[in-house]
């Protein structure tokens, strides 16, 4: 659904245009209801259409009340979760304490994950890309680490 990457300028009030190619999607799929919030293990936010983040939410809520990773997911990624529409000039207004979480200024990077975007500052973008490079290298010499379902993948 969501893939790539796009250089995004977000303006002094907080709002960030949603690339054209996404825009009639997320009208379709979800009439510009989306869902905002961090990201607990990178500096950034994920920007979700509504239903993805329902499913999301369920799942979080079906896990058992004394597990501590459900309990931290609860807390800070649905905690921090802010419901925002898409405008009629196809931006979204991030924000502040989002912004200031992400560490965002003018110059932003949107990156598809396939059922949602993440949203990052491209300093913050730039340096995880290089050491998520790096890491990946490590990743594929020592084969014995992965799982089967990442060993079997190809295409």
């Amino acid at each position: 659904m969501f893939r790539g990457s796009d250089p995004i300028n977000m303006d002094a009030k907080g709002r960030m245009a949603i690339p054209t190619r996404y825009r009639e999607l997320l009208s379709e799929m979800c009439a510009g209801d989306l869902v905002i919030t961090i990201d607990m293990k990178s500096s950034c936010l994920t920007l979700s259409p509504l239903p993805e983040w329902k499913r999301f939410e369920e799942k979080v809520a079906a896990l058992p009340a004394l597990d501590d990773l459900g309990e931290m997911l609860s807390r800070f990624v649905i905690g921090q979760a802010k419901d925002i529409q898409l405008d009629g000039s196809g931006r979204v207004l991030i924000p502040s304490e989002l912004r200031e979480y992400a560490e965002l200024g003018k110059k932003l990077i949107l990156v598809g994950r396939t059922q949602r975007l993440e949203i990052w500052s491209e300093d913050n973008w730039n340096a995880e890309r290089e050491k998520g490079q790096e890491n990946y290298r490590d990743m594929l010499v020592d084969r014995e680490k992965m799982s089967e379902a990442l060993k079997n993948l190809s295409w």
